[in-house]
């Protein structure tokens, strides 16, 4: 991942809204959600949320598919594992006891 792509990720998530859309979108892998969902789970108007999901979808963090006359968004998990590799790249010096709890934290399942 280039530094520019990271900045663009991490722009997009640094607005608590956006945040919470996808975490949630996270936790509702692989499935995903249609954006009226999302509005309602998070508390908010659905106007709201639809830009919030496309400053994420610009990220690239987030992906859309229609399905019906709903569309469906999932987190863009492969983006989100480049991230998390860019910002841990070079953990600790090459240490690699430093890094092993975070590996372990982000064992999923």
């Amino acid at each position: 991942m280039e530094s520019y792509t990271a900045i663009a990720a991490l722009s997009a998530l640094a607005q608590s809204s956006r945040l919470d859309a996808f975490r949630l979108l996270v936790q509702n892998e692989p499935v995903g959600l249609p954006a009226g969902e999302i509005a309602k789970l998070l508390g908010a108007p659905q106007n709201t949320v639809s830009t919030h999901l496309s400053v994420l979808q610009n990220a690239n963090l987030v992906v859309s598919a229609r399905q019906g006359r709903s569309i469906i968004y999932r987190a863009h998990m492969s983006t989100l594992k480049d991230l998390m590799l860019f910002l841990a790249k070079d953990c600790c010096g090459g240490h690699e006891s430093l890094c092993a709890p975070l590996i372990a934290e982000l064992a999923c399942c």
